[in-house]
């Protein structure tokens, strides 16, 4: 590697077969026909393991809302478990992380499932925890349990989960034939688990992963998510679109983990990017133009008025949103707060374009290097340690990303040309430290 630093990025994607950029399935060229189908989204893992990529990130949701109202690229038409499972044939390094719900699912469950593909991959499976916001329509619940339950549980949730990992030691697999022992039982434990929440007593029947166990994600940044995130995840994804609250949000992050007895240096912080690169300055600004020309208005504008849980109707595009409509928004939902900030300066057509674009997440066009050079003044300057890409368009903007983007970086030396180590938490600097498990271990009951 040609580089001067160090300290590497680590680097993520958002498997969105639509593209982020809201209806850029629209852009003549797209595969939109292929969108829930695998050769689709087989091709975009491939593009990513080609560039080295840390991982690729699979979102979840309970529903099709999102289908029926236009809002595309938030909807999962891809259920994160069979899809990692398919693509473990068709990649052999890249890290792979789906979304699986603690208030919708069983721990065990979770712990089978994750356990059994981080096996059966080498070590390359992550858990991006989630609560979830909607979905109670489908499990036979009458409404959604308050934030403070979901998170409650999921706390427990996830030390569960944590606890059934570690039933088996590292060597408990023996084989010896002439005793007629595959393992020594000795070295698989149950956990007898009674809490608030849950009554599991384990053991898993999957033998340990290479990397211990799979990498956890977690991306809420309300009080109760980051003391989720802090506690447990080894990467946080984050919505910053500012420098500024990004070297705040960092620097806040890492002390709150270093206080929980953790390194920080192992925990990454991600906020998401949206890249959208041309050879020459006028190829970038040609590309976002014409992304934001598939912007469908109607939609647009209804998505817009869903996360501000407020009706836009009748508002003409140029006027900007009156401020007496911004009443104090939902405590949990960090997403509502950057939107009303930013309509003190936009129009109501500037806001939808930009929500359409990032959905609060930063926004950047340019050439390789102007790009790159955003990226790594965000990295130097302590306000991440790396990106999770939200791709524009699929194919075009993923690959002017991965073909422009990713070698600029390596040539300046803050990402990697080649995979180095043997799993996903190797790779990434993610490594469980022996008081981690010891820590995990002191929970049992």
């Amino acid at each position: 590697m040609s580089g001067r630093s160090n300290r590497q990025m680590a680097l993520t994607m958002f498997m969105v077969g639509f593209g982020f950029h809201n209806d850029a399935w629209r852009r003549a060229g797209s595969r939109a026909e292929e969108i829930g189908e695998l050769s689709l989204i087989r091709d975009m893992a491939c593009s990513a393991e080609r560039a080295r990529l840390d991982a690729i990130f699979f979102a979840d949701s309970y529903g099709a809302k999102g289908l029926r109202d236009g809002s595309y690229r938030g909807t999962s038409v891809y259920e994160p478990i069979s899809v990692m499972g398919v693509l473990s044939g068709h990649t052999d390094k890249i890290g792979m992380i789906g979304t699986q719900s603690t208030s919708w699912n069983e721990p065990y469950t979770v712990a089978r499932q994750l356990a059994s593909l981080d096996v059966l991959t080498g070590g390359r499976i992550g858990w991006n925890i989630v609560t979830s916001t909607r979905g109670n329509e489908n499990v036979g619940r009458e409404e959604m349990p308050l934030p403070e339950l979901r998170y409650r549980r999921a706390m427990e949730f996830v030390d569960v989960v944590q606890k059934l990992w570690d039933t088996w030691d590292s060597d408990a697999v023996i084989a010896d034939r002439a005793s007629g022992r595959w393992v020594d039982e000795a070295k698989i434990r149950e956990i007898n688990h009674r809490g608030e929440f849950f009554g599991v007593e384990g053991p898993l029947s999957i033998r340990r992963s290479p990397q211990e166990w799979p990498v956890l994600v977690q991306a809420g940044q309300s009080a109760d998510g980051i003391e989720l995130g802090s506690t447990y995840a080894d990467i946080i994804y984050a919505v910053q679109p500012d420098r500024a609250g990004a070297i705040e949000f960092y620097s806040m992050y890492k002390e709150k983990v270093r206080a929980k007895g953790r390194d920080p240096e192992k925990v990454k912080v991600l906020p998401g990017i949206m890249p959208v690169v041309g050879e020459t300055e006028a190829d970038a600004e040609e590309l976002s133009n014409a992304l934001a020309d598939c912007i469908v208005e109607e939609s647009g504008r209804a998505m817009l008025g869903r996360m501000l849980e407020f009706d836009l109707s009748d508002l003409e595009l140029n006027e900007k949103i009156p401020s007496e409509r911004f009443v104090d928004g939902p405590q949990h939902v960090k997403r509502w707060y950057l939107f009303r900030d930013m309509a003190q300066d936009m129009t109501l057509r500037e806001l939808m374009v930009h929500a359409s674009r990032s959905l609060g997440h930063r926004f950047v066009v340019g050439t390789p290097a102007q790009v790159a050079e955003s990226m790594i003044d965000w990295f130097d300057a302590r306000a991440c340690d790396g990106y999770n890409f939200n791709p524009p368009s699929i194919p075009e903007g993923m690959e002017n990303m991965f073909g422009l983007l990713i070698p600029e970086l390596q040539n300046r030396g803050y990402f990697r040309d080649e995979y180095v180590g043997d799993t996903f938490r190797e790779r990434s600097g993610l490594m469980i430290a022996d008081t981690d498990v010891t820590n995990v271990r002191r929970r049992y009951v």
